[in-house]
């Protein structure tokens, strides 16, 4: 029998099934809430030179909005490390990006030989897609800028990476539906993350402004120009980075006059720390090696995510936000200095920032965060030597082109020059010469590394062929280098200096401390996950930064990254 329904005339059946329907929908809403179905935005937080003790070291310090929220309200892990030996900016937004080694993405150094071209080549260069902004080239920044010397041209574009990212897949499940953006003051922060089909904004110090090149857009949107065009950088004029707190408030408040910091001309190393005039010729870097750099790229990506109108449906979008203040603080100051203590209380300041804005704009339960670093960092050898521990800076002059060349020519007994480049950790043969020599190219790989080896700063040396044919020792050193090695882009042989020592070259300035090593130090990193109804935990277990693409993979229940080699953390996903 069919009953009627008196009111509407549908059939009972009718009514029951649209019931069932909807419960039907409703379960299947619930089951998912830890999944894609009330995840509006992915906001994924890269600190530069983050080492993973660092927000640790201080967090009694720190206020209760930014990483006190973090580690109250986030899954914490406390023991994430990289895996790969080359432990620079490049390399490791590229590792956050796609879950993938080096060796698999191809970003493996910051710069490279090109062996068709026969020039080193900046990562993510591409002359077919200039900047928008004109006189924005890199080429015309400041001294201290790590690509000055190296980059051929101002195009830039992601093409140089080999695998997919995260954000590649969300395009792909979205398709012109998901809003992807990557924001960083370094183009190399800001492009990897946003992959192939998101937009990618950085800060150029020629222009004083955030740009963007033609691979992304034919002409910049509106509110971009006015972003540009309005007065963010005039407050910063003729003032002063000025510690945050009291002095009695600072852990390291009797270590503001370091000899082993960098005193840049007119920025000194010791407390206030002058930005200089407007029009000062660096006015604009000197705002990116101090906390400043971090408010204005978050100012900007506030902007972004209003003028864009991100996380604002059921479809989930997308913004990277890397932070590069830490890493230039770090190289001009270490990470045991007054300067690298006050940045953090300031970088604890804007994560609260942006949290609470995230928090009105989007809500932080409709919110995935996920924060890490690209790599840590080291102590500075005079901080270290002062606490009668073993640290010291590599002679740069031993490893020029020309004292290698020397080396190798007495090594193998022939008067000819073999060496192309050293630009660190590969040494780069000229290989038209050695086969023109009548060489063997693994051989004279062998007398190259040998020679490198007899330096007492060079803990191991390690030859292409022995890498790509398994030949290295089976040692977690050599794992990590031969998770570094891309045949056309690696070199003949990768160098390994001590732990605690490396050359304090920041493209021609000397600096306190650089990363770029295989120890420890510069690959542990924090890795935390907030938002979206996730509960305060530690995890103490090893887990690796390449477990973040394939977690939030897991999570919005699309597809993994085409090199992703890690595996998604059940504390998140679970």
């Amino acid at each position: 029998m069919i009953y009627r329904d008196s009111h509407s005339g549908k059939s009972r059946m009718a009514v029951l099934s649209a019931r069932l329907f909807a419960v039907l929908l409703f379960t299947s809403l619930s089951v998912s809430a830890s999944g894609a179905a009330d995840i509006r935005l992915v906001l994924q937080i890269t600190v530069d030179q983050l080492r993973g003790d660092l927000p640790l070291r201080h967090m009694e310090q720190f206020g209760k909005g930014g990483f006190r929220y973090l580690q109250d309200k986030g899954v914490w892990y406390t023991n994430a490390t990289y895996r790969h030996a080359n432990t620079e900016t490049i390399v490791g937004h590229s590792s956050l990006a796609t879950g993938a080694l080096p060796a698999t993405h191809g970003m493996i150094g910051n710069v490279w030989l090109d062996q068709d071209t026969d020039q080193l080549v900046y990562n993510v260069e591409d002359t077919q897609y200039n900047l928008i902004t004109a006189d924005a080239d890199v080429d015309k920044s400041s001294e201290i800028d790590p690509t000055q010397r190296v980059a051929k041209s101002e195009g830039r574009s992601p093409r140089a990476l080999l695998s997919s990212t995260f954000s590649d897949e969300l395009a792909i499940r979205y398709p012109g539906q998901s809003k992807i953006f990557g924001v960083s003051v370094k183009d190399r922060g800001a492009i990897p993350l946003a992959g192939d089909s998101g937009k990618a904004f950085w800060f150029s110090k020629a222009a004083g402004e955030f740009v963007t090149s033609s691979y992304y857009y034919d002409a910049y949107p509106q509110w971009v120009i006015e972003w540009n065009g309005s007065d963010k950088l005039d407050r910063y004029a003729d003032n002063t980075w000025e510690l945050l707190l009291a002095p009695e408030r600072y852990q390291r408040s009797s270590q503001d006059d370091n000899s082993w910091e960098t005193d840049f001309p007119g920025y000194g190393r010791t407390f206030p720390h002058a930005w200089g005039k407007r029009d000062s010729k660096y006015f604009t870097t000197l705002l990116t090696v101090s906390p400043a750099g971090d408010e204005l790229t978050l100012d900007f990506a506030k902007t972004l995510l209003l003028a864009e109108g991100l996380g604002q449906d059921a479809i989930p979008d997308y913004l990277s936000i890397s932070f590069s203040s830490t890493d230039y603080v770090g190289h001009l100051f270490g990470s045991s200095s007054l300067e690298m203590e006050d940045n953090l209380l300031r970088l604890d300041r804007t994560l609260a920032d942006l949290f609470d804005f995230i928090e009105r704009e989007v809500g932080l339960k409709h919110t995935l965060i996920v924060l890490s670093a690209d790599h840590g960092g080291p102590e500075a050898p005079g901080y270290l030597q002062e606490l009668q521990q073993d640290a010291h800076y590599v002679d740069r002059e031993q490893f020029s082109t020309e004292a290698l060349n020397a080396g190798l020519r007495k090594t193998l007994g022939l008067n000819v020059d073999l060496v192309h480049t050293y630009f660190h950790p590969y040494v780069y043969l000229d290989r038209a010469k050695v086969a023109a020599a009548g060489l063997e190219l693994a051989a004279t790989q062998r007398a190259l590394a040998a020679t490198i080896m007899a330096y007492p700063s060079v803990a191991y040396s390690f030859t292409a062929n022995d890498i790509i044919h398994g030949l290295i020792k089976d040692n977690p050193i050599a794992a990590m280098v031969a998770a570094n090695h891309q045949p056309k882009r690696s070199g003949d042989v990768y160098v390994v200096f001590r732990s605690q020592s490396f050359i304090n070259d920041f493209d021609g300035l000397e600096v306190a401390a650089t990363h770029g090593s295989v120890w420890r130090y510069d690959r542990h990193v924090p890795v935390v996950f907030a938002g979206n109804g996730l509960k305060g935990r530690t995890i103490s277990r090893p887990v690796t930064p390449y477990d973040i693409a394939p977690t939030l993979a897991n999570k919005l229940a699309i597809e993994v990254p085409s090199g992703a080699i890690g595996e998604p953390l059940p504390e998140v996903t679970e």
